[in-house]
């Protein structure tokens, strides 16, 4: 059968080699050509933006926002919402437009591609994804550092858009994703020139991973080391998963005196960790784990549940709690309602809270709590007690086992890998791959838990300033010279961002799985283990017997 679409951005993508007929997501060939369009109008959007900067021409603000929020439907599992994608589309047509209308009325040359150029109808044949896809570009090597780049630029447009929502923004960042956006569009670049602009986009992402965590902490304070409980009270609740925490907030602002409670799930645990929503005292606990159990965790949950980022499930047609399930940002299901910011940017979860007051509370499904809120904050005030326990032995190593969990049973390596490692090693954590391993009883070593969870995948950002810390509480000229061991693993793009970034703070010797990306040529991969010594995993014995020394 010929190939209906064309998508290998994700772990999961089909036979590691790319989905042809349907996601294995779930989204359908339809809705890829959909997401497909979208970001070629993105990319014409991002020409003619780059152009007029170049020339001093001013670019609203809004344009930035459209180019973000685009970037972040088209993330694995954001969006499956036809009618808003075509939504979107239809906005980037008249962003286009309107930036067509600029660049002729002050006589601003931009590049000629079919992105600034072609007519767009939503019924056109000749738009298949072919053209306008992946496989536009012909060249492997070329095509996969162009794809490399755009994934690492989704997943920092995603951490813009969370910082955005608290009022965090940086110009230089939003311009960065836009001129890369159009480099790759309008440029003939060699192997050597997108390898830089790789690394440029990781310098950018570790930028746009600490305006978010300066947007957060400002907010919301500082982690703080916290136990969270996994037991489930006798009222009612509204279950919060994503990444978005300024819902979270306002959520459980309007929900104060309506007698519900408010879980977190998958992504959202961290939220527990900061002062500010810890404070509200109907944020019960966390609910399930991580985002590829939903099918479960929200059946027995029994309430409402909202989304307020990636991380959806394609909802089955007998699915309990189909009717329970709503969207905000740039998430989006078919038949889901979504919940929209005002022009203010706050939200109305009114209906939300009503439907949580007329169900059932929350099955029970776990015991006991876990710990977390080892962010860099709190990281500085274990500095002594960590370094004392390095000097003496105590620690041997720091493991960071960082990024996403997903469905393959090859994953169980990461769970089988933290039970079985010395005792005398410490985990280091953040993003949804700590769902794996954050149940075991490790223990802890002189009082120092050996599952530090700093909290959300860009709170990566945490896991590199405390190596940096370490490296200068220890005397060390390089951080390649700590005792530390990258074991990753990734799933979606936001974990290409985190590689990238880790790769242009020169961190070397990390190992990615459970699978290396699809997207990644024969020939950029050998150069990638030749430059910045990336490698696979194998299995649990050996793995711990190479690394841990």
């Amino acid at each position: 059968m010929d190939n209906q679409m064309f998508c290998f951005q994700c772990q999961e993508t089909a036979k590691g080699t790319g989905c042809t007929i349907a996601g294995v997501c779930g989204k359908t060939a339809h809705t890829s050509g959909k997401l497909d369009l979208l970001l070629f109008l993105t990319r014409g959007i991002s020409v003619l933006s780059t152009s007029l900067r170049e020339h001093k021409i001013h670019v609203p603000e809004e344009v930035d926002i459209f180019v973000c929020d685009a970037l972040f439907t088209s993330i694995t599992n954001a969006n499956f919402n036809e009618e808003a994608i075509i939504s979107k589309i239809k906005n980037g047509i008249a962003w286009r437009e309107y930036l067509l209308d600029k660049a002729y009325e002050h006589k601003v040359a931009w590049p000629e591609v079919p992105e600034t150029e072609w007519l767009v109808r939503l019924s056109d044949q000749d738009l298949t994804f072919c053209k306008i896809g992946v496989q536009r570009n012909t060249d492997e090597d070329i095509r996969s550092l162009k794809e490399l780049i755009t994934y690492g630029v989704k997943g920092m447009a995603a951490y813009l858009e969370h910082a955005r929502h608290l009022g965090f923004t940086n110009q230089l960042l939003d311009t960065f994703i836009q001129r890369a956006l159009s480099d790759i569009s309008t440029k003939q670049m060699s192997v050597e020139d997108l390898l830089g602009l790789v690394l440029e986009t990781g310098e950018h992402g570790v930028q746009a991973m600490a305006l978010l965590d300066e947007a957060n902490t400002t907010i919301y304070g500082n982690p703080e080391i916290t136990e969270v409980s996994l037991e489930v009270g006798a009222r009612p609740g509204i279950l919060v998963s994503g990444h978005d925490l300024l819902d979270l907030d306002m959520l459980l602002e309007q929900s104060e005196n309506a007698d519900i409670d408010i879980y977190t799930h998958g992504e959202m645990l961290p939220a527990h960790y900061y002062p500010h929503l810890r404070s509200y005292p109907h944020l019960r606990g966390n609910y399930g784990s991580s985002w590829w159990h939903q099918h479960s965790d929200f059946t027995n949950f029994n309430g409402p549940i909202l989304m307020t980022s990636n991380c959806i499930v394609p909802i089955r047609e007998d699915a309990p709690y189909r009717d329970r399930i709503f969207t905000t940002n740039s998430a989006g299901h078919p038949g889901c309602p979504h919940i929209a910011a005002d022009s203010t940017g706050r939200k109305n979860f009114s209906a939300i809270i009503r439907m949580a007051q007329r169900c059932e509370p929350p099955t029970p499904i776990d015991k006991g709590s876990l710990i977390g809120g080892f962010a860099h904050g709190q990281m500085e005030q274990l500095a002594d007690r960590i370094l004392q326990a390095v000097e003496n032995g105590a620690i041997r190593k720091f493991v960071v086992m960082a990024g996403c969990d997903g469905r393959m049973r090859s994953r169980e390596y990461y769970r089988d890998f933290a039970r079985n490692l010395p005792e005398d090693c410490v985990i280091l954590t953040a993003g949804c791959a700590k769902y794996r391993y954050n149940s075991l009883d490790l223990g802890d070593i002189n009082g120092i838990p050996r599952v530090l969870d700093a909290g959300q995948c860009n709170d990566s950002y945490s896991l590199v300033l405390t190596a940096i810390m370490l490296r200068d509480a220890l005397g060390l000229s390089d951080v390649n010279e700590l005792p530390i061991v990258y074991n990753i693993a990734w799933y979606e793009q936001k974990a290409v961002i985190v590689l990238l970034a880790l790769l242009a703070l020169g961190i070397r010797n990390i190992h990615l799985g459970p699978t290396l990306p699809a997207f990644l040529s024969p020939n950029v991969l050998n150069t990638l283990v030749r430059k910045f010594s990336i490698s696979g995993i194998s299995n649990v014995d050996d793995d711990l017997r190479d690394w841990i020394r």
